[in-house]
């Protein structure tokens, strides 16, 4: 089941989801529905599920005020939740979001929604301030070795990425930072 955004809003209140993360998930959610429209009037290859997308922005960190089983990461905990909740596609979907899953050689990269998630996400906090900056925040923010690492072999991975999708889009993402804000 692919929820509607009353029901997702259900799940918010249930699962306690802070404030500042559902500033997020809507910021995201306007992100990827404007990527999906865009590629969806000038590409004939690829047709997105902006319903999908939709849910899966807006529940993509479901899992940030819940306790987590033994061995759970973010977004492990709401992989689980939205599968008990019948979510399955949604669940697939913030399964591939986190960062770290761009440089994981078993993690076949993905449909064409979870591209536009996994992007969107990256270019987001509380508005869409695109990668550079956003990369930039995560470095000040974690000084640890393990994670310095991780920006460091993703971020070629994400740009590469962003201008995958940005270009099946048909803008840039200058473009796309002064059209969201």
């Amino acid at each position: 089941m692919i929820p509607d955004e009353k029901t997702v809003k259900r799940m918010w209140d249930k699962y306690h989801l802070p404030l500042d993360k559902k500033i997020h998930c809507e910021m995201v959610r306007k992100v990827v529905l404007y990527i999906a429209r865009k590629i969806n009037e000038k590409n004939f290859d690829y047709r997105v599920n902006e319903h999908l997308l939709i849910a899966s922005a807006l529940l993509h960190d479901i899992d940030k005020n819940i306790d987590k089983l033994p061995g759970e990461c973010h977004p492990d905990a709401g992989v689980r939740i939205l599968k008990l909740e019948g979510m399955d596609e949604v669940a697939e979907m913030i399964r591939t979001h986190p960062l770290h899953m761009i440089c994981d050689s078993n993690q076949a990269f993905w449909t064409i929604e979870q591209k536009i998630l996994f992007l969107a996400d990256k270019m987001t906090k509380q508005n869409i301030i695109g990668l550079e900056k956003r990369f930039g925040l995560w470095r000040s923010e974690d000084d640890d070795d393990a994670s310095h690492r991780i920006l460091d072999a993703s971020y070629p991975k994400v740009v590469a990425l962003r201008d995958e999708i940005l270009q099946l889009a048909g803008i840039t993402e200058e473009e796309l930072i002064l059209l969201m804000k």
